[in-house]
């Protein structure tokens, strides 16, 4: 079988590396707000980090659309997607199982993307979002389920107003998108059950 010269290569041992990188996943939305590398042994395509690449090519198929930033979309990632995990990119937020925004971008915005419904809160968006980083700006704490008393986290390159609109999400539970924050090869997990405080 021959492939596109442009597009890198997915994983050399997909259930096993699938596996690892579903384990890092799970643990980050069941720890919310503790630091899991996302390991998958790829070289991801421009304008991914390597823990967003592993996480769709883990998560996603070809019965979970993906939104992407129009200039990932049309481009080598777009295409890496497609070929890889055989989702369909689509151009409406609401319509996405996965997503990935820039954290620094002002849209679109968290509410832009579905939050499932009353018979089905489970078929909202997981938002992956990058970051510049995973520590050193604005501290936030986090409390809920998963965090024993709770947890402070400070992920770098986020929008003004990116936490009151995490808040929001929150407020309306058991709807809501979950989240993902993603920078090199680790994550931070904000399922829809976490609430934002302010550093104490």
């Amino acid at each position: 079988m021959t492939t596109n010269p442009l597009i890198g290569a997915g994983f050399t041992d997909p259930v096993f590396q699938s596996q690892s990188a579903f384990r890092a996943l799970l643990a980050a939305l069941s720890e919310p707000g503790t630091r899991q590398v996302v390991t998958g042994g790829i070289a991801p395509p421009d304008g991914l980090h390597a823990a967003t690449a592993t996480a769709l090519l883990t998560l996603a198929d070809y019965e979970t659309p993906i939104w992407l930033p129009p200039g990932l979309r049309d481009d080598v990632a777009g295409a890496w997607l497609r070929f890889h995990c055989g989702a369909a990119l689509v151009s409406e937020p609401g319509l996405a199982a996965f997503a990935v925004i820039d954290g620094a971008s002002s849209a679109p915005l968290l509410a832009d993307f579905n939050p499932g419904n009353d018979q089905f809160p489970d078929r909202s968006t997981t938002v992956i979002v990058q970051c510049t980083g995973l520590d050193g700006d604005e501290a936030v704490t986090l409390t809920g389920p998963g965090i024993a008393n709770s947890r402070l986290i400070s992920p770098a390159g986020l929008r003004p107003g990116f936490w009151a609109e995490v808040a929001a999400n929150n407020d309306a539970y058991p709807l809501g998108v979950d989240l993902l924050l993603s920078h090199g090869d680790a994550v931070f997990g904000l399922p829809r059950s976490t609430r934002i405080g302010e550093a104490i």
